[in-house]
């Protein structure tokens, strides 16, 4: 019965990791105001390495519409409007004295729907994780029903449970999205 329990158990952290993951990648989807999250997939060349820019610069937002950068060394601010214009987030960084400034414009109509189809991909990858992920447990449940170290009604009520886990786990990545399309399509 323990096997049963970590299974259980795994699937619930896997789900749970693929949850955080959706997150993420949905607030680097910028909705009509300004983030400081919306540039933590971009990494400036600092010294050679790869380094987000979080962890090289003060990023703030003033406005609903403008971020601001302040390197902590002012000799990276070439370096942090190279990676920001480098990035695919179609931003137009703007360098003054030691500051970087981005101005967001305003999204049209056609680029929030072209926000909207790029979270509902995440949300059908991250569905495609949560399959898989129960499909892993299903089949482990399998193997120790095989291998007599649980009897066949337990392991049918685990399987149970996994699948409404799984259809639990699928409702919420559904709501997420529909959550940041409402986010996005708010003008």
């Amino acid at each position: 019965m323990s096997m049963i329990n970590d299974i259980q158990k795994d699937l619930a952290s896997s789900l749970t990791k693929s949850h955080d993951a959706l997150k993420r990648e949905l607030a680097s989807l910028r909705a009509g105001r300004a983030s400081a999250s919306l540039l933590d997939g971009v990494k400036a060349d600092y010294y050679g390495t790869p380094t987000p820019l979080a962890q090289m610069a003060h990023i703030n937002v003033p406005e609903p519409r403008l971020i601001t950068i302040k390197p902590w060394d002012k000799t990276q601010i070439k370096a942090v409007d190279k990676a920001i214009r480098e990035s695919d987030l179609g931003l137009n960084p703007q360098i003054d004295g030691d500051l970087v400034r981005i101005p967001l414009p305003p999204l049209t109509e056609e680029r929030r729907k072209e926000f909207v189809k790029i979270a509902k991909k995440y949300g059908e990858e991250c569905k495609v994780g949560i399959r898989k992920h129960r499909h892993e447990a299903l089949d482990m449940l399998t193997s120790v029903e095989n291998d007599g170290e649980a009897s066949a009604d337990e392991v049918d009520r685990a399987k149970k449970k996994v699948e409404e886990t799984v259809t639990e786990a699928v409702k919420h990545v559904d709501q997420m999205i529909a959550h940041k399309e409402k986010d996005i399509m708010e003008v």
